[in-house]
C-alpha cells in the first residue's frame, strides 16, 4: 500500500455522530475504535472514539476522533492533515516527520504506540497540524 495523504478531524465528544453523518453523505465503509478498546476501558472518555476512518467507495479517507480531555479543540481549527503509511515507506514517512516539525512544534514524537504503529504529531512552522502514522 502506498502512503496517503488524508484530512484528521477532532471533535469534543461527538465524533460518532460526525463521522455517521459524513457516512450518510459519502457512502462507505465506517471503522470507529474507542479510548476504551485500547486501554483506557475505566476512564471518562471510554466510550469515545479514538480513532474512526471513513473509507468511501470514490476513495475518500476522512479520519477523526474525540479529543482527549485535556485537549482543546477550537471549531476552524480542529483538523490536522495526516500521512500514513507501512513499514516499506517508514524512512520517507520518518523524514517528513522531521522536515515538518523543523522550526514548529512537536507535540507527541514519533515513536511506537500502544496500539503498535509508530506515531507522532506536530504543528509546522506555518501553524498547520500534521500527523505522521507508520503501520506496525
Amino acid at each position: 500500500m502506498a502512503a496517503k495523504l488524508n484530512p484528521y478531524l477532532q471533535f469534543n465528544g461527538d465524533a460518532r455522530q460526525a463521522l455517521e453523518f459524513y457516512q450518510s453523505v459519502l457512502g462507505g465503509e465506517l471503522t470507529l475504535n474507542t479510548y476504551g478498546q485500547f486501554g483506557q476501558a475505566d476512564g471518562p472518555s471510554a466510550d469515545k472514539i479514538m480513532h474512526g476512518n471513513l473509507i468511501t467507495q470514490l476513495g475518500f479517507t476522512l479520519m477523526a476522533a474525540d479529543a482527549p480531555p485535556d485537549m482543546a479543540t477550537q471549531p476552524g481549527s480542529n483538523f490536522s492533515i495526516s500521512i500514513s503509511g507501512e513499514a516499506a515507506d517508514a524512512d520517507a514517512l520518518r523524514g517528513y516527520f522531521v522536515k515538518l516539525a523543523e522550526g514548529g512544534q512537536v507535540h507527541v514524537p514519533l515513536e511506537k504506540q500502544m496500539w503498535g504503529d509508530e506515531f507522532g504529531m506536530c504543528t509546522d512552522r506555518h501553524g498547520i497540524n500534521w500527523m505522521v502514522d507508520i503501520s506496525g
